[in-house]
Protein backbone atom coordinates (compact mmCIF):
# COMPACT_ATOMS: atom_id res chain seq x y z
CA UNK A 1 0.00 0.00 0.00
CA UNK A 2 1.19 3.79 -0.56
CA UNK A 3 0.59 6.16 2.30
CA UNK A 4 1.38 9.78 0.82
CA UNK A 5 2.85 11.97 3.48
CA UNK A 6 0.91 15.09 4.89
CA UNK A 7 1.66 17.65 7.17
CA UNK A 8 -0.02 19.26 10.36
CA UNK A 9 -3.35 19.72 10.99
CA UNK A 10 -4.01 23.02 10.66
CA UNK A 11 -2.62 23.10 7.21
CA UNK A 12 -5.41 20.49 6.47
CA UNK A 13 -8.12 22.16 8.21
CA UNK A 14 -7.22 25.71 6.79
CA UNK A 15 -7.07 24.13 3.36
CA UNK A 16 -10.31 22.83 2.84
CA UNK A 17 -13.03 22.84 6.27
CA UNK A 18 -14.15 19.62 6.03
CA UNK A 19 -13.88 16.39 7.20
CA UNK A 20 -12.62 14.96 4.49
CA UNK A 21 -9.39 16.82 5.59
CA UNK A 22 -9.46 16.22 8.86
CA UNK A 23 -10.07 12.27 9.17
CA UNK A 24 -7.86 11.00 6.49
CA UNK A 25 -7.35 7.62 5.51
CA UNK A 26 -3.79 8.37 4.32
CA UNK A 27 -2.06 7.61 7.15
CA UNK A 28 2.09 6.79 7.32
CA UNK A 29 2.72 3.19 8.20
CA UNK A 30 5.50 2.90 10.84
CA UNK A 31 7.57 -0.42 10.33
CA UNK A 32 9.61 -0.27 13.51
CA UNK A 33 6.45 -1.61 15.47
CA UNK A 34 3.77 -3.81 14.38
CA UNK A 35 0.96 -1.72 15.79
CA UNK A 36 2.03 2.11 15.24
CA UNK A 37 0.52 3.80 12.69
CA UNK A 38 2.26 7.44 12.37
CA UNK A 39 0.20 10.32 11.54
CA UNK A 40 2.50 12.90 9.70
CA UNK A 41 4.29 14.92 12.41
CA UNK A 42 1.21 15.44 14.84
CA UNK A 43 0.33 12.43 16.34
CA UNK A 44 0.87 8.23 16.64
CA UNK A 45 -1.75 5.79 16.90
CA UNK A 46 -1.58 2.45 18.42
CA UNK A 47 -3.76 0.07 16.32
CA UNK A 48 -4.12 -2.68 14.04
CA UNK A 49 -2.97 -1.07 10.72
CA UNK A 50 -5.75 -3.81 8.93
CA UNK A 51 -8.69 -2.10 10.76
CA UNK A 52 -7.80 1.42 10.45
CA UNK A 53 -9.98 3.40 8.13
CA UNK A 54 -9.56 6.83 9.71
CA UNK A 55 -6.80 8.99 11.60
CA UNK A 56 -7.22 12.07 13.42
CA UNK A 57 -4.26 14.61 13.22
CA UNK A 58 -4.28 16.27 16.73
CA UNK A 59 -1.53 17.50 18.83
CA UNK A 60 -3.00 20.20 21.33
CA UNK A 61 -5.95 20.94 23.02
CA UNK A 62 -6.95 23.08 20.28
CA UNK A 63 -6.96 20.23 17.58
CA UNK A 64 -8.81 18.18 20.44
CA UNK A 65 -11.57 20.72 20.54
CA UNK A 66 -11.77 20.70 16.04
CA UNK A 67 -11.61 17.09 16.14
CA UNK A 68 -14.59 16.17 18.30
CA UNK A 69 -16.36 18.84 17.16
CA UNK A 70 -16.38 17.23 13.01
CA UNK A 71 -17.32 14.13 15.03
CA UNK A 72 -20.27 15.26 16.18
CA UNK A 73 -21.11 16.69 13.18
CA UNK A 74 -20.79 13.62 10.74
CA UNK A 75 -21.56 11.05 13.24
CA UNK A 76 -18.46 9.06 13.48
CA UNK A 77 -17.50 6.18 15.24
CA UNK A 78 -14.57 6.98 17.30
CA UNK A 79 -11.92 5.42 19.79
CA UNK A 80 -9.38 7.71 22.27
CA UNK A 81 -6.67 5.95 23.25
CA UNK A 82 -4.25 6.59 26.05
CA UNK A 83 -2.23 3.99 27.54
CA UNK A 84 -4.29 1.27 25.64
CA UNK A 85 -4.59 -1.46 28.63
CA UNK A 86 -8.16 -2.46 28.13
CA UNK A 87 -9.11 -5.44 27.57
CA UNK A 88 -12.75 -4.43 26.11
CA UNK A 89 -12.46 -4.40 22.39
CA UNK A 90 -13.31 -1.47 20.47
CA UNK A 91 -12.41 0.73 23.19
CA UNK A 92 -9.26 1.73 22.93
CA UNK A 93 -8.90 1.09 18.89
CA UNK A 94 -11.68 1.59 16.35
CA UNK A 95 -12.33 0.94 12.79
CA UNK A 96 -13.34 4.81 12.58
CA UNK A 97 -11.55 7.72 14.04
CA UNK A 98 -8.64 6.86 16.01
CA UNK A 99 -7.49 9.50 18.23
CA UNK A 100 -4.41 9.35 20.32
CA UNK A 101 -3.44 11.48 22.98
CA UNK A 102 0.55 9.81 23.76
CA UNK A 103 1.27 13.79 22.50
CA UNK A 104 -0.21 15.18 26.13
CA UNK A 105 2.08 13.94 27.80
CA UNK A 106 4.29 16.94 30.34
CA UNK A 107 4.75 16.69 33.39
CA UNK A 108 5.00 19.03 36.44
CA UNK A 109 5.21 19.53 40.07
CA UNK A 110 4.38 22.66 41.94
CA UNK A 111 6.27 22.75 45.16
CA UNK A 112 4.29 26.02 46.71
CA UNK A 113 1.03 23.73 46.33
CA UNK A 114 2.49 20.05 46.26
CA UNK A 115 0.72 19.06 42.97
CA UNK A 116 1.45 17.73 40.30
CA UNK A 117 -0.33 18.00 36.61
CA UNK A 118 0.75 15.64 33.51
CA UNK A 119 -0.68 14.92 30.36
CA UNK A 120 -3.62 11.67 29.70
CA UNK A 121 -1.53 10.14 27.18
CA UNK A 122 1.17 9.21 29.40
CA UNK A 123 1.46 5.82 31.01
CA UNK A 124 2.75 5.76 34.69
CA UNK A 125 5.78 4.76 34.27
CA UNK A 126 6.38 8.04 32.68
CA UNK A 127 4.50 10.11 35.35
CA UNK A 128 6.88 8.77 37.99
CA UNK A 129 9.89 9.49 36.11
CA UNK A 130 8.95 12.78 36.13
CA UNK A 131 8.40 13.11 39.35
CA UNK A 132 11.08 11.40 40.34
CA UNK A 133 13.85 14.28 40.62
CA UNK A 134 11.42 16.06 43.31
CA UNK A 135 11.55 13.15 45.18
CA UNK A 136 7.67 13.19 45.07
CA UNK A 137 4.82 10.37 43.91
CA UNK A 138 1.64 10.39 43.41
CA UNK A 139 -1.26 7.68 44.05
CA UNK A 140 -1.16 6.28 40.20
CA UNK A 141 -1.24 2.66 38.66
CA UNK A 142 1.46 -0.01 40.08
CA UNK A 143 2.77 -2.09 37.63
CA UNK A 144 4.87 -1.02 34.45
CA UNK A 145 2.37 0.29 31.40
CA UNK A 146 -0.56 1.10 32.22
CA UNK A 147 -2.29 4.29 30.78
CA UNK A 148 -2.94 7.31 32.85
CA UNK A 149 -6.44 8.31 31.72
CA UNK A 150 -8.31 5.67 31.44
CA UNK A 151 -7.19 4.47 34.77
CA UNK A 152 -7.85 7.39 36.72
CA UNK A 153 -11.26 7.84 34.90
CA UNK A 154 -12.16 4.45 36.27
CA UNK A 155 -10.81 4.86 39.70
CA UNK A 156 -7.56 3.94 40.21
CA UNK A 157 -6.61 1.38 43.04
CA UNK A 158 -2.48 2.51 44.04
CA UNK A 159 0.15 1.08 46.11
CA UNK A 160 -0.16 3.96 48.37
CA UNK A 161 -4.44 3.73 48.89
CA UNK A 162 -4.16 2.04 52.19
CA UNK A 163 -2.15 5.90 52.95
CA UNK A 164 -4.12 8.31 50.21
CA UNK A 165 -6.81 6.39 49.06
CA UNK A 166 -7.86 6.06 45.39
CA UNK A 167 -6.28 8.09 42.43
CA UNK A 168 -9.65 9.91 42.26
CA UNK A 169 -9.73 11.03 45.66
CA UNK A 170 -6.38 12.72 44.94
CA UNK A 171 -7.75 14.79 41.63
CA UNK A 172 -7.98 18.24 42.23
CA UNK A 173 -8.60 19.07 38.53
CA UNK A 174 -9.30 18.07 34.79
CA UNK A 175 -8.80 19.89 31.60
CA UNK A 176 -11.28 18.51 29.86
CA UNK A 177 -12.64 18.66 25.88
CA UNK A 178 -15.96 18.79 26.24
CA UNK A 179 -18.17 16.90 23.57
CA UNK A 180 -19.16 19.99 22.00
CA UNK A 181 -15.78 20.55 21.55
CA UNK A 182 -15.43 23.54 24.38
CA UNK A 183 -12.77 23.46 26.82
CA UNK A 184 -13.22 23.14 30.53
CA UNK A 185 -10.74 23.36 33.41
CA UNK A 186 -12.61 21.48 35.93
CA UNK A 187 -12.92 21.80 40.09
CA UNK A 188 -15.00 21.14 42.89
CA UNK A 189 -15.63 24.69 42.63
CA UNK A 190 -15.99 25.53 38.65
CA UNK A 191 -18.59 22.71 38.33
CA UNK A 192 -19.22 20.20 41.53
CA UNK A 193 -21.39 18.17 39.45
CA UNK A 194 -18.70 17.16 36.93
CA UNK A 195 -16.31 16.71 38.67
CA UNK A 196 -17.99 14.19 40.50
CA UNK A 197 -18.90 12.70 37.46
CA UNK A 198 -14.92 12.12 36.28
CA UNK A 199 -13.86 10.39 39.21
CA UNK A 200 -14.84 7.05 38.49
CA UNK A 201 -17.85 7.96 35.41
CA UNK A 202 -15.26 7.06 32.24
CA UNK A 203 -15.03 8.45 29.47
CA UNK A 204 -18.70 9.68 29.40
CA UNK A 205 -17.87 13.42 29.41
CA UNK A 206 -15.67 14.16 27.15
CA UNK A 207 -12.13 14.03 26.26
CA UNK A 208 -9.67 14.48 29.81
CA UNK A 209 -6.44 15.77 27.93
CA UNK A 210 -4.56 16.68 31.68
CA UNK A 211 -5.08 15.75 35.34
CA UNK A 212 -3.72 17.34 38.73
CA UNK A 213 -3.12 15.34 41.52
CA UNK A 214 -2.62 15.92 45.09
CA UNK A 215 1.65 14.92 45.43
CA UNK A 216 3.07 13.49 48.94
CA UNK A 217 6.95 12.59 49.14
CA UNK A 218 8.36 9.62 48.43
CA UNK A 219 11.73 7.56 49.34
CA UNK A 220 13.38 4.51 49.20
CA UNK A 221 10.42 1.64 48.65
CA UNK A 222 11.27 -1.90 49.26
CA UNK A 223 9.75 -4.70 47.26
CA UNK A 224 8.75 -6.15 43.72
CA UNK A 225 8.24 -9.25 42.18
CA UNK A 226 8.41 -12.90 42.62
CA UNK A 227 7.35 -15.93 40.35
CA UNK A 228 6.61 -19.20 42.18
CA UNK A 229 5.56 -22.64 39.98
CA UNK A 230 3.66 -25.67 41.40
CA UNK A 231 1.01 -26.35 43.29
CA UNK A 232 2.81 -26.37 46.53
CA UNK A 233 4.01 -22.68 46.40
CA UNK A 234 0.26 -22.40 45.26
CA UNK A 235 -1.19 -23.45 48.44
CA UNK A 236 2.12 -21.64 50.33
CA UNK A 237 1.09 -18.30 48.88
CA UNK A 238 -2.40 -18.59 49.51
CA UNK A 239 -1.73 -19.10 53.03
CA UNK A 240 0.27 -15.73 52.74
CA UNK A 241 -2.08 -13.86 51.38
CA UNK A 242 -5.23 -14.77 53.38
CA UNK A 243 -2.85 -14.22 56.79
CA UNK A 244 -1.49 -10.81 55.70
CA UNK A 245 -5.24 -9.90 54.29
CA UNK A 246 -6.12 -10.97 58.12
CA UNK A 247 -3.92 -9.38 60.25
CA UNK A 248 -1.36 -6.33 58.62
CA UNK A 249 -2.74 -3.19 59.56
CA UNK A 250 0.42 -1.57 58.62
CA UNK A 251 -1.12 1.16 55.79
CA UNK A 252 2.59 1.23 53.99
CA UNK A 253 2.69 -2.59 53.24
CA UNK A 254 0.02 -3.93 50.24
CA UNK A 255 0.30 -7.14 47.95
CA UNK A 256 -1.16 -8.48 44.91
CA UNK A 257 -1.17 -12.07 44.58
CA UNK A 258 -2.21 -13.91 41.56
CA UNK A 259 -2.93 -17.63 40.90
CA UNK A 260 -3.18 -18.88 37.30
CA UNK A 261 -2.34 -21.41 35.40
CA UNK A 262 -0.09 -21.30 32.41
CA UNK A 263 0.00 -23.50 29.55
CA UNK A 264 -1.94 -25.52 32.23
CA UNK A 265 0.60 -25.85 34.76
CA UNK A 266 -0.14 -24.00 38.08
CA UNK A 267 1.65 -20.34 38.54
CA UNK A 268 1.65 -17.79 41.13
CA UNK A 269 3.17 -14.17 40.44
CA UNK A 270 2.97 -12.39 43.69
CA UNK A 271 3.95 -8.57 43.78
CA UNK A 272 5.31 -6.93 47.58
CA UNK A 273 5.43 -3.56 48.89
CA UNK A 274 6.29 -1.72 51.49
CA UNK A 275 6.61 2.53 51.61
CA UNK A 276 10.38 2.36 53.15
CA UNK A 277 13.53 0.89 52.96
CA UNK A 278 12.66 -1.90 55.01
CA UNK A 279 9.91 -3.59 56.00
CA UNK A 280 9.30 -4.56 59.36
CA UNK A 281 9.84 -7.99 60.20
CA UNK A 282 6.92 -10.49 60.05
CA UNK A 283 5.10 -8.96 57.82
CA UNK A 284 6.69 -10.10 54.62
CA UNK A 285 8.41 -13.74 56.37
CA UNK A 286 5.93 -16.10 54.82
CA UNK A 287 5.93 -14.65 51.55
CA UNK A 288 9.51 -14.86 51.13
CA UNK A 289 9.98 -18.73 52.72
CA UNK A 290 8.35 -19.91 49.63
CA UNK A 291 11.02 -21.16 46.80
CA UNK A 292 10.44 -18.97 43.45
CA UNK A 293 12.00 -19.67 39.70
CA UNK A 294 12.13 -15.50 39.54
CA UNK A 295 12.64 -13.55 42.49
CA UNK A 296 13.33 -9.45 42.38
CA UNK A 297 12.78 -8.58 45.63
CA UNK A 298 14.49 -5.34 47.45
CA UNK A 299 15.25 -1.69 48.54
CA UNK A 300 15.08 0.51 45.26
CA UNK A 301 13.28 3.88 44.03
CA UNK A 302 9.74 3.79 43.51
CA UNK A 303 10.34 3.86 39.33
CA UNK A 304 12.13 1.16 39.99
CA UNK A 305 9.46 -1.42 41.40
CA UNK A 306 6.91 -0.21 39.16
CA UNK A 307 9.16 -1.55 35.89
CA UNK A 308 9.85 -4.46 37.88
CA UNK A 309 5.79 -5.52 36.97
CA UNK A 310 5.33 -5.46 33.77
CA UNK A 311 1.62 -5.73 32.65
CA UNK A 312 2.28 -6.49 29.50
CA UNK A 313 3.71 -9.96 29.97
CA UNK A 314 0.80 -11.94 27.51
CA UNK A 315 1.23 -9.19 24.73
CA UNK A 316 0.61 -10.89 21.32
CA UNK A 317 -2.56 -13.15 22.50
CA UNK A 318 -5.83 -12.14 23.05
CA UNK A 319 -7.59 -11.63 26.46
CA UNK A 320 -10.27 -10.13 28.39
CA UNK A 321 -11.18 -8.99 31.91
CA UNK A 322 -13.74 -9.56 34.32
CA UNK A 323 -13.98 -8.65 37.70
CA UNK A 324 -16.11 -9.49 41.01
CA UNK A 325 -15.95 -7.76 44.59
CA UNK A 326 -14.61 -9.64 47.66
CA UNK A 327 -15.78 -8.50 51.24
CA UNK A 328 -12.19 -10.12 52.52
CA UNK A 329 -9.46 -12.67 51.18
CA UNK A 330 -10.19 -15.42 53.20
CA UNK A 331 -8.77 -19.05 53.28
CA UNK A 332 -12.36 -20.04 51.62
CA UNK A 333 -11.72 -18.11 49.08
CA UNK A 334 -8.26 -18.58 48.06
CA UNK A 335 -9.24 -22.27 47.74
CA UNK A 336 -11.98 -21.43 45.44
CA UNK A 337 -9.77 -19.53 43.58
CA UNK A 338 -7.32 -22.19 43.25
CA UNK A 339 -9.67 -24.79 42.28
CA UNK A 340 -11.24 -22.48 39.25
CA UNK A 341 -7.37 -21.75 38.40
CA UNK A 342 -6.71 -25.23 37.83
CA UNK A 343 -9.74 -26.27 36.26
CA UNK A 344 -10.01 -23.53 33.77
CA UNK A 345 -6.11 -23.66 33.35
CA UNK A 346 -6.55 -27.31 31.92
CA UNK A 347 -10.03 -27.41 30.17
CA UNK A 348 -8.89 -24.35 27.81
CA UNK A 349 -5.93 -25.48 26.78
CA UNK A 350 -7.54 -27.31 23.62
CA UNK A 351 -9.19 -24.21 22.86
CA UNK A 352 -5.66 -22.09 22.56
CA UNK A 353 -5.60 -20.79 25.74
CA UNK A 354 -2.61 -19.66 27.47
CA UNK A 355 -2.82 -17.96 30.67
CA UNK A 356 -5.86 -17.81 33.20
CA UNK A 357 -5.39 -15.50 36.51
CA UNK A 358 -6.96 -14.48 39.37
CA UNK A 359 -5.78 -11.65 40.72
CA UNK A 360 -6.73 -10.61 45.05
CA UNK A 361 -5.65 -7.12 46.41
CA UNK A 362 -6.08 -7.07 50.44
CA UNK A 363 -6.30 -2.98 50.98
CA UNK A 364 -7.33 -2.06 55.16
CA UNK A 365 -11.10 -1.28 55.77
CA UNK A 366 -10.83 2.42 55.82
CA UNK A 367 -9.52 3.39 52.43
CA UNK A 368 -12.60 4.64 51.50
CA UNK A 369 -12.15 7.46 54.38
CA UNK A 370 -9.14 9.27 52.76
CA UNK A 371 -11.18 11.11 50.27
CA UNK A 372 -12.68 14.36 50.99
CA UNK A 373 -14.65 14.44 47.46
CA UNK A 374 -17.45 12.48 46.40
CA UNK A 375 -17.47 10.44 43.72
CA UNK A 376 -19.08 8.41 41.03
CA UNK A 377 -17.12 5.01 42.14
CA UNK A 378 -17.89 3.58 44.25
CA UNK A 379 -21.62 4.04 44.75
CA UNK A 380 -21.44 3.86 48.66
CA UNK A 381 -18.62 4.29 50.80
CA UNK A 382 -20.12 2.81 53.94
CA UNK A 383 -18.30 -0.59 53.37
CA UNK A 384 -15.30 -1.10 51.19
CA UNK A 385 -14.74 -4.08 48.79
CA UNK A 386 -11.88 -5.90 47.27
CA UNK A 387 -11.45 -5.41 43.59
CA UNK A 388 -10.54 -8.98 42.11
CA UNK A 389 -8.86 -8.95 38.52
CA UNK A 390 -10.08 -12.15 36.35
CA UNK A 391 -7.81 -12.26 33.31
CA UNK A 392 -7.89 -14.62 30.48
CA UNK A 393 -5.39 -15.30 27.46
CA UNK A 394 -5.83 -17.32 24.34
CA UNK A 395 -4.60 -17.50 20.81
CA UNK A 396 -7.12 -18.22 18.05
CA UNK A 397 -9.93 -15.76 17.23
CA UNK A 398 -12.05 -18.68 16.95
CA UNK A 399 -12.65 -19.20 20.65
CA UNK A 400 -13.39 -15.76 21.34
CA UNK A 401 -16.87 -16.67 22.40
CA UNK A 402 -16.09 -19.70 24.39
CA UNK A 403 -13.27 -18.25 26.27
CA UNK A 404 -15.59 -14.66 27.09
CA UNK A 405 -18.24 -17.22 28.33
CA UNK A 406 -15.53 -19.14 30.74
CA UNK A 407 -14.66 -16.41 32.15
CA UNK A 408 -18.33 -15.19 33.01
CA UNK A 409 -18.51 -18.60 34.49
CA UNK A 410 -15.61 -18.54 36.42
CA UNK A 411 -16.83 -15.18 38.30
CA UNK A 412 -19.99 -16.60 38.66
CA UNK A 413 -18.72 -19.56 40.13
CA UNK A 414 -16.19 -17.19 42.62
CA UNK A 415 -19.51 -15.35 43.59
CA UNK A 416 -21.06 -18.20 44.61
CA UNK A 417 -18.31 -19.33 46.64
CA UNK A 418 -17.84 -15.93 48.05
CA UNK A 419 -21.73 -16.10 49.31
CA UNK A 420 -20.90 -19.90 50.44
CA UNK A 421 -17.99 -18.59 52.59
CA UNK A 422 -20.52 -15.72 54.43
CA UNK A 423 -19.87 -13.13 52.30
CA UNK A 424 -23.46 -12.24 51.24
CA UNK A 425 -23.09 -8.73 50.18
CA UNK A 426 -20.57 -10.05 47.24
CA UNK A 427 -23.89 -11.00 45.13
CA UNK A 428 -24.40 -7.44 44.49
CA UNK A 429 -21.51 -5.53 45.62
CA UNK A 430 -20.37 -2.78 43.44
CA UNK A 431 -17.78 -3.72 40.44
CA UNK A 432 -14.43 -2.03 39.48
CA UNK A 433 -15.30 -0.73 35.81
CA UNK A 434 -11.12 -0.68 34.70
CA UNK A 435 -11.43 -4.69 35.71
CA UNK A 436 -15.00 -5.41 34.34
CA UNK A 437 -16.29 -7.15 31.17
CA UNK A 438 -18.22 -4.83 28.63
CA UNK A 439 -21.81 -6.03 28.75
CA UNK A 440 -21.72 -5.93 32.93
CA UNK A 441 -25.09 -3.70 34.03
CA UNK A 442 -24.33 -0.24 34.96
CA UNK A 443 -26.05 -0.92 37.78
CA UNK A 444 -23.48 -3.25 39.06
CA UNK A 445 -20.77 -0.09 38.41
CA UNK A 446 -22.40 2.73 39.61
CA UNK A 447 -25.96 1.48 41.80
CA UNK A 448 -27.58 4.69 42.87
CA UNK A 449 -25.00 6.63 41.24
CA UNK A 450 -26.61 5.72 37.70
CA UNK A 451 -29.58 8.35 37.61
CA UNK A 452 -27.47 11.48 38.77
CA UNK A 453 -24.69 10.25 36.43
CA UNK A 454 -27.20 9.77 33.37
CA UNK A 455 -28.26 13.68 34.19
CA UNK A 456 -25.07 14.82 34.06
CA UNK A 457 -24.34 13.20 30.75
CA UNK A 458 -27.24 14.60 29.46
CA UNK A 459 -26.48 18.19 30.21
CA UNK A 460 -23.02 17.75 29.19
CA UNK A 461 -23.60 16.04 25.92
CA UNK A 462 -27.21 16.06 24.97
CA UNK A 463 -26.31 15.08 21.30
CA UNK A 464 -24.48 11.78 22.77
CA UNK A 465 -20.94 12.07 21.21
CA UNK A 466 -19.24 9.90 23.43
CA UNK A 467 -22.01 7.63 22.60
CA UNK A 468 -19.73 6.95 19.80
CA UNK A 469 -17.23 5.64 20.83
CA UNK A 470 -16.16 2.59 23.39
CA UNK A 471 -16.69 2.49 27.41
CA UNK A 472 -19.68 2.01 29.91
CA UNK A 473 -22.24 4.39 28.72
CA UNK A 474 -24.84 6.10 30.27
Amino acid sequence: MNFPIFSEFFDLFEAKQTSDNLFRNDCIVNTEGPHFVTLGKAVAALAEPSAMEQCALLNAVSHTKLTIKVIGSTRSPFAVKCGGHTGNGGWSSTTGVHISLYRFSGVTYDASTQTAAFGSGLVWDDVYAGLAPYNVSVAGGRVSGVGVGGFALGGGYSWYTNQHGMTIDNIIAYDLVKPDGSFAHVTEESDPELFFALKGGGNNFGIVTRFVMKAFPVGEVWGGVMVSMGKDAMRDLAAATSKFAAQVTDPKAAIITTFGYLLAQPVVTTLLFYDGPTPPDGIFNDFLAVSAMERDIKTRDFLSLVLASPANATAGTRGTFDTLSFQEITPGILDAIMKEAEHWGKELLSKSGVFMAYAVEPFLENILTKGTYTTAYPASRSMRFLPSDVYFTWTLESWDDDLKAAIKKTTANLVDAAVADGQAGVATAPLYSNYAISDVPLERLYGDNLDKLSAIRARVDPSNVMGLTGGFRF
